[in-house]
């Protein structure tokens, strides 16, 4: 016995849920009780915090699993396989057979779309499809193979609907040979059962029901800051287990007498109160000048457009209205049409220049009240 080397030692064994299984089952065998499951993630942020430069070889994978299992306390023990194991295996394969049906579903519908004036429903059963696909009779070649591939994917849903039924009868029974509790819950039948027992497994092994919650993704992410109170919704933990309690929360808010209750007693989110050392600051408000009023865009048929808000030429957009000069101010039109300038500190101001446009060749000169104003500081 190569294990029986060394007496009383730890062992440390990196995936001994995935492809280190067989190796830990083997170490079990021989009755070595002190086995635990180091996660890969874990082992390389040890090889990553090394003096190797990260670099992956066997000698450093087994340094850092050993420096792993050394310095952490809170490690998943591996225990013999359970009945457990069993509805996990049950569970999963049911996952995949109905990941396969609905492929061929919708590859069928597909097929009898084409060959079916006015297409096949949109809730297909195998039923369903025999009964469209022999009104079929094509001649042409091609109609043919389509027909051909179509009677294939219908015994393929055939099939897959069989070894449906005799997963969930296998389903079934492992759940009540398991003297479980969880199928008195409303919303929760044999197959999510199985779903949550394979995947928990062992319960001893979570210390809290929180640790629980944490592990299966229900658990709120506290993102509090001062005096603001605030969660988010957890990505991690195992979805497959979190999908599972939220079909049973839907199921239960939508038809169950308790379950409508609770989205009525759930507190409704509030605004933060703000801290007493924290003043409330009066809101800033800008008196901004009326704004002048707007003559309708003519264009004489040159690409030029005068009037409103804007001279566009060239595809530049030239403001008309106010001009901004490098110190930010900016001036205003009085009603008498004379032009008032902003004043600045410092005893500066602005000052409003007009110069006329001169007509270019070929174009309609504009009216005289259209000027371009130019800002210019003046101390």
């Amino acid at each position: 016995m190569f294990a029986a080397q060394w007496p009383g030692a730890r062992w440390a064994i990196e995936g001994g849920a995935g492809l280190g299984r067989p190796l830990a089952h083997r170490l079990l065998e021989e009755h070595i009780d002190d086995v635990v499951d180091v996660p890969a993630k874990l082992s390389t942020r040890v090889r990553a915090l090394g003096h190797g430069h990260g670099r992956k070889t066997d000698a450093a994978d087994a340094v850092s699993t050993a420096i792993a299992a050394r310095t952490t306390a809170t490690l998943q023990r591996i225990s013999p396989e359970q009945p457990a194991h069993a509805l996990r295996l049950l569970s999963d394969r049911r996952d995949d057979l109905v990941a396969a049906r609905t492929q061929t579903v919708n590859r069928l519908h597909a097929a009898l779309t084409a060959l079916v004036p006015g297409g096949a429903p949109t809730a297909l059963t195998a039923g369903k499809a025999a009964e469209r696909l022999r009104t079929v009779r094509p001649r042409e070649l091609v109609a043919k193979t389509r027909r051909a591939m179509a009677s294939d994917l219908l015994a393929d849903l055939r099939r897959l609907d069989d070894q449906l039924k005799v997963l969930d009868k296998q389903i079934t029974a492992g759940v009540k040979a398991s003297a479980t509790s969880l199928p008195d819950l409303y919303g929760l039948g044999p197959v999510l059962a199985a779903r949550i027992l394979g995947r928990i497994g062992d319960i001893t092994r979570f210390s809290s029901a929180g640790h629980l919650a944490s592990y299966c993704g229900t658990a709120p992410i506290d993102v509090s800051s001062g005096d603001t109170v605030r969660h988010r919704l957890s990505r991690a933990g195992d979805r497959a287990l979190s999908h599972a309690l939220h079909i049973m929360a839907i199921t239960q808010a939508r038809s169950h007498a308790e379950g409508r209750l609770l989205p009525a007693q759930t507190p409704s989110r509030e605004k933060p109160q703000r801290s007493a050392a924290l003043p409330e600051t009066p809101p800033v408000r800008c008196d901004l000048p009326p704004a002048p009023a707007r003559s309708p865009p003519r264009s004489d048929g040159s690409g030029r457009t005068f009037g409103g808000d804007s001279v566009i030429q060239r595809g530049w957009l030239n403001p008309k209205h106010q001009a901004r000069t490098r110190g930010g101010c900016t001036s205003e039109r009085s009603g008498s049409g004379e032009h008032r300038p902003h004043p600045r500190p410092g005893g500066a101001f602005v000052k409003q220049v007009h110069h006329e446009r001169e007509p270019a060749q070929g174009l309609q000169s504009p009216d005289a009240g259209e000027v371009a104003r130019v800002g210019a500081l003046e101390t």
